[in-house]
């Protein structure tokens, strides 16, 4: 049954100024998103999922006070799970625009406007890594963060593998070996176009907000510049990095390793989590 049938009566609660089953449905890696005019409602798709809600809650009203320069999904209720009827929810406002789509960045005006609004968006959360909001209200990663997750790779995934699967795969955590701990930037830790929003202005995207902060955390800013390396492709990357003025040794080979293992990392949350559609997708290209 459609998720907006379901539901229909906490829908209708929850957004009191919009029809249910005109709602647009859309589906995150751990939620489903129902989209009104001014707000969204978000239902986690495994336990696991509404289990994290209160600390995607936290970490939000901690980004609302960062001063980014852009716009971040404000909580604006919680609740539910006490019942089949009603499912955990989240409710946030409702950010406008879209994401850019890939075509538009053709225009030599567009791509140097998307450009230096990339290099502006990745100092602003490399500079509130700094914040002392941040670092009391953020997690980091441990220090082994990437040991675990390779141990926890072979130790979880492998199983569900080819041999030629369970092979790329240990090339790709080798390559994670010489990353380096750090915790100096907030890390949105999904950094893909379809989480950028855009609105236009004389024929020229305006940045309007960044969605989707369920990672969010202190972190390395490599994290964040290999997911728009692997929605852009390289040379997009590398006039970001240099308008931004990001010459640290290392930095390009740091972004290849953690993109190397995107798809590694969808499937080992999903396999966490019990969502039997993530992992598909995540060890598609392993199988």
């Amino acid at each position: 049954m459609d998720i907006r049938e379901t539901h229909f009566r906490l829908l209708s609660r929850l957004l009191p100024d919009d029809r249910p089953h005109d709602l647009v449905v859309r589906q995150g890696q751990f939620h489903l998103v129902l989209m009104g005019a001014e707000r969204v409602v978000c239902l986690p798709r495994t336990p696991a999922a509404a289990a994290r809600l209160p600390r995607r809650e936290a970490g939000l009203r901690a980004l609302a006070g960062l001063g980014l320069g852009f716009r971040t999904p404000e909580p604006l209720a919680r609740g539910g799970g006490h019942s089949a009827d009603e499912p955990p929810f989240l409710v946030l406002d409702r950010i406008p625009g879209e994401p850019l789509e890939p075509a538009a960045l053709q225009d030599a005006r567009v791509a140097d406007a998307v450009v230096a609004q990339y290099a502006d968006l990745l100092s602003a959360l490399e500079r509130a890594g700094a914040n002392p909001t941040a670092r009391a209200a953020l997690s980091r990663p441990p220090r082994d963060r990437w040991r675990r997750f390779a141990d926890g790779v072979r130790a979880e995934l492998f199983v569900l593998m080819s041999d030629g699967g369970r092979r790329r795969a240990g090339r790709e955590l080798v390559t994670l070996d010489g990353v380096p701990h750090l915790a100096r930037a907030v890390v949105h830790g999904d950094l893909g176009a379809e989480n950028v929003l855009w609105r236009w202005e004389r024929g020229l995207p305006l940045l309007s907000g960044v969605l989707d902060w369920d990672d969010v955390e202190l972190g390395d800013p490599a994290e964040d510049l290999a997911a728009l390396d692997a929605s852009y492709g390289r040379g997009f990357l590398e006039r970001v990095l240099a308008l931004g003025g990001r010459t640290e040794d290392g930095l390009t080979a740091r972004v290849a390793a953690i993109r190397g293992t995107f798809a590694l990392q969808q499937a080992l949350q999903a396999v966490r989590d019990g969502d039997e559609e993530e992992l598909a997708g995540g060890l598609s290209g392993y199988r």
